[in-house]
């Protein structure tokens, strides 16, 4: 018995305990529904309070907060020439800038204009006020524009935008009526640079020229001006002289050129920015402007609660030229100190080319601009590739090549008789030493490029053309003898762009092409009809100096970096030589033309044209050309040259024309190229280094 007594009293404390536990679990449950219960309330009640009682305030808040990216300039790359001196550079200045906030008003735009302008001068030449600028500047005043929309008529359905637009059209009608102060068309100038900006741009209001006096007043008053702060600028310099710009090109200094505005602002610039407005600067503004500087600038109405930087800008990638510097200032003051020596009376210019055959590279690109009414030259390197010139009798090689692959002379079968060309219709045309027909002689091809015979010139012409020639009979060519000389011109670069990477080269001029000047197209076998620019001349003869490879001239070498203490960084991109086309034609006809190009200056003929250039070592081939042409009524000559060195391993080209000489007989043009030669022997490779 006791023991299942203690058998039941064991069963029923184990009874209890599980009885008491089931007790407290419902409590325990029941607390845990209450405190949920409790919190859910209270997130209610906090809802209802921000989504009810506070929501269209914090609606607001979110509207006046905001996130975006301020845009900040970087430093523009520099141009160096091919031994890595700089040509153009940048010079630091102070400067005044302007961030636009996010949500500025006109009115606050205004505001700060006319504070800055207390402290700060701007002139036109910082800033370039236009007829619009003062308007608006003269409307941003409330009062005033109330006062002009009292002489307008409007409508309750105008909207604010037609309302200022008549206010606007009152004011250009009425120039009277109004009209801005010394001092207010200063803050105009601050205020019209200002509402260019982008929000959260960056602008500068006074790029260089900000004195002391400006810094401290305006450093004193910043509190007073947001977004009004002390920065820092660049404007191009020249360490090599300043005639470079006119193959760099140039920088805008008043914002974006108005010719491009839109365009660039669809581009993504602001109406201040600075951009390359021609040739280098131009052709390779993105590479040189470098990318903005990125901040992350958090707002709460029109004031900063936040700055980020996302990327701290990288600065413009630097231009490395195929220019020699030194060489290029040579040859400048070769062309002017040998110019007046032409008889330069009615000359337009004098353009000179050098370039490396083989790859396309320009060691120097010279130029001089005059005006033959006031007598005043200025620097025009890039007229070398825009300016199309009546060469002369500098093409004849191309025209030889042309009766090579025509087939209508053969390199063993090209003799002909020079002796004047008379046709019905025209008068009579003969070469230079031969006009009356007493220097008749036979000549074969490299003698006729030696002597520069116009009438051998003129009957490969005819026979290209199917016409056998008797003198005074008719000519029976067509007018397709236009495009059949001129394809073969066309081959080596005469008459087509030569791709050069520099903008607004011309592809020449070409004369009447129909059955009414057939008769020119005897002028045109002789240079003395279309028109090529001095860069075509070089690529011409380079074709022929390395056996028919026709090589696209250019300027830039590289794009590289810069490194961090501000020196030449690595190569980004390197300009490979490009081949536009292989001529057609044998090594054989390639030798008959090189033949008659050492003749030129090397033969023994009694008219050979280019002795003068014979001392010059290494040995130059090359032709010399003349053309007759006229300066109003006045007649005048073009005097011209193309040539290569070493005659038996080509090296460098030179070519050179100067427009609307005087004096034919001076040699200016020899003159000009043999001190070119010189000096690239001299400044550029050393004759030791040319290897076969």
């Amino acid at each position: 018995m006791k023991f299942f007594d203690r058998i039941m009293n064991l069963f029923g404390s184990r009874n209890k305990k599980r009885q008491n536990a089931q007790s407290i679990i419902p409590f325990r449950l029941n607390m845990l529904l209450w405190i949920v219960g409790v919190l859910l309330l209270a997130l209610t009640v906090r809802l209802f309070y921000l989504q009810v009682l506070q929501g269209t305030s914090y609606k607001a808040e979110v509207k006046r907060s905001d996130t975006t990216t301020q845009t900040n300039n970087v430093q523009r790359g520099m141009i160096y020439d091919a031994q890595g001196n700089v040509i153009v550079g940048n010079q630091t200045h102070q400067a005044i800038t302007y961030t636009k906030g996010a949500n500025v008003t006109t009115d606050q735009l205004y505001q700060i204009a006319n504070r800055l302008g207390r402290y700060v001068s701007v002139s036109n030449k910082n800033s370039r006020l236009m007829e619009r600028n003062e308007e608006d500047y003269y409307l941003a005043d409330k009062e005033r524009l109330k006062s002009v929309l009292k002489h307008v008529k409007t409508s309750d359905e105008d909207s604010e935008d037609t309302k200022y637009n008549k206010a606007l059209d009152y004011l250009s009608k009425h120039p009277g009526a109004w009209e801005l102060t010394d001092q207010q068309k200063n803050n105009a100038r601050i205020y019209a640079a200002m509402s260019g900006a982008y929000s959260l741009s960056t602008t500068y209001i006074k790029e260089t020229g900000v004195s002391a006096k400006e810094l401290a007043a305006v450093g004193e008053h910043l509190n007073e001006m947001p977004g009004v702060k002390i920065g820092t600028s660049w404007t191009r310099n020249y360490p090599q002289g300043k005639d470079i710009q006119s193959l760099t090109g140039t920088v805008s200094t008043t914002g974006l050129p108005s010719d491009e505005v839109n365009s660039l602002l669809a581009q993504g610039y602001s109406r201040n920015d600075s951009v390359g407005q021609s040739y280098l600067e131009k052709q390779f503004q993105a590479t040189l402007a470098g990318s903005k500087s990125q901040t992350e600038v958090t707002t709460n109405g029109n004031d900063v609660t936040k700055e980020k930087t996302k990327y701290p800008g990288k600065k413009g990638d630097n231009l490395v030229l195929t220019i020699n510097a030194k060489f290029q200032k040579k040859v400048q003051s070769i062309l002017k100190n040998n110019y007046s020596a032409a008889g330069n009376q009615y000359s337009t210019g004098v353009y000179a080319v050098v370039m490396n055959p083989n790859t396309g590279a320009i060691y120097a690109m010279a130029g001089i601009d005059r005006d033959p009414e006031t007598g005043k030259e200025t620097p025009d390197e890039i007229g070398a590739i825009n300016h199309p010139i009546t060469m002369g009798s500098v093409v004849k090689p191309a025209m030889v090549m042309g009766a090579l692959m025509d087939g209508v002379i053969t390199p063993t079968n090209n003799t002909l008789t020079d002796m004047p060309i008379k046709v019905a219709g025209t008068s009579s045309k003969g070469s230079w030493f031969n006009h009356g027909g007493s220097a008749n002689m036979a000549v074969n091809a490299p003698t006729a490029l030696e002597v520069s015979s116009n009438s051998y010139m003129m009957q490969l012409l005819m026979k290209e053309g199917g016409m056998k020639y008797s003198p005074n009979a008719q000519i029976t060519m067509k007018p397709t003898i236009f495009a059949k000389a001129r394809g073969y011109f066309n081959m080596f670069g005469l008459g087509v762009k030569t791709g050069i990477d520099l903008p607004g080269e011309t592809s020449g001029y070409t004369g009447p092409a129909d059955q009414k000047h057939i008769g020119s197209a005897l002028d045109l076998s002789y240079g003395n009809y279309d028109g090529y620019t001095p860069i075509q001349l070089a690529q011409y003869m380079s074709t022929i100096a390395n056996g028919g490879n026709r090589m696209r001239p250019y300027i830039v070498k590289e794009i590289r970096g810069t490194k961090a203490n501000g020196e030449l960084g690595p190569v980004e991109y390197t300009t490979r030589p490009q081949v536009q086309m292989t001529i057609p034609a044998s090594k054989a006809d390639f030798n008959v033309v090189k033949q008659g190009l050492y003749q030129v200056v090397h033969g023994s003929n009694r008219y050979i044209t280019g002795k003068a250039l014979a001392s010059v070592k290494p040995s130059i081939s090359g032709k010399t050309g003349t053309a007759e042409t006229y300066y109003k009524s006045h007649s005048t000559t073009t005097l011209s040259f193309a040539g290569y060195a070493p005659s038996d391993n080509p090296q460098v080209v030179v070519a050179l024309a100067i427009p609307g000489a005087s004096n034919s007989d001076g040699g200016a043009n020899l003159t000009m190229a043999k001190q070119i030669f010189e000096a690239y022997w001299k400044m550029v490779q050393s004759p030791k280094d040319v290897s076969k």
